[in-house]
């Protein structure tokens, strides 16, 4: 099996670093990242500066781009041969709920399957350098039953394990995505020359943590494995908005 490795935290990431060690005893592993941390970069190209590539003493790619760059670029130029898989992470914190639209580590996900590969995402529920040998473990495993029990042709997996020691990890749960209430206000202060800045405020508490959602999964030392679509139509509402438009001219 041929794997292609990414993330958002940048190469030099404990994450992928982890990862990447785990991954290379069931695969062949060609690691492409961005040589910085493009966290909340979502699914962003870079069309107006030329891209550029690093090779580091352990073999990584970094790439000054983004991670859908990484992930595009390493499918299309810098694999040797086509990869069966790509995977994204280990992330350095959640990717729950509404965190997926604004996930670099998702959104290189996204694109290998844009591209036509089967794709994994995966994140440590913490932002500490601990524990990532259970989320390393946790993917190893799905992968393994990926080979009997592909993916559809539209999905992703996005994985969120709790940063706990493999023992202590319960199992397993197919959830589907919480949701949070808004960010806090953003923050106004001063630069040292007086200058007006801004940052955005910290995440809020989950709103919606019932039973069945990704925080519920890992708030109770299950690891999360949601089903993400990548058709972002809402058919549901077709016929619905269809009705709605009936009799409408534009002249």
């Amino acid at each position: 099996m041929r794997i292609l490795l990414s993330n958002d935290d940048g190469v030099h990431a404990k994450g992928i670093q982890v990862l990447q060690q785990a991954l290379a005893q069931i695969a062949d592993v060609t690691t492409v990242a961005p040589d910085r941390n493009c966290s909340g970069a979502s699914n962003s190209l870079t069309l107006v500066n030329p891209l550029r590539v690093s090779t580091m003493d352990n073999g990584f790619l970094a790439v000054n781009g983004t991670p859908t760059d990484c992930v595009h670029l390493g499918i299309n130029q810098l694999c040797q041969q086509t990869p069966d898989l790509v995977v994204a992470g280990i992330n350095h914190g959640a990717n729950m709920g509404d965190d997926v639209l604004y996930s670099g580590t998702v959104a290189a996900a996204t694109e290998g399957r844009h591209l036509g590969l089967p794709a994994i995402a995966v994140s440590l529920v913490s932002h500490g350098e601990e524990h990532f040998e259970t989320a390393a473990a946790v993917v190893v495993q799905v992968i393994k039953k990926l080979k009997s029990h592909p993916l559809p042709a539209n999905q992703i997996l996005s994985i969120n394990v709790p940063a706990v020691p493999l023992h202590e990890l319960k199992g397993i749960q197919v959830t589907r995505l919480g949701r949070r209430h808004k960010a806090e206000s953003m923050t106004a202060s001063q630069d040292p020359w007086g200058r007006a800045i801004y940052w955005y405020g910290p995440l809020s508490g989950a709103q919606d943590a019932g039973e069945g959602t990704d925080f519920y999964a890992v708030s109770h030392g299950y690891a999360s494995v949601t089903p993400l679509t990548i058709d972002m139509t809402a058919y549901r509402s077709i016929d619905a908005l269809t009705s709605w438009l009936d009799g409408i001219e534009v002249n």
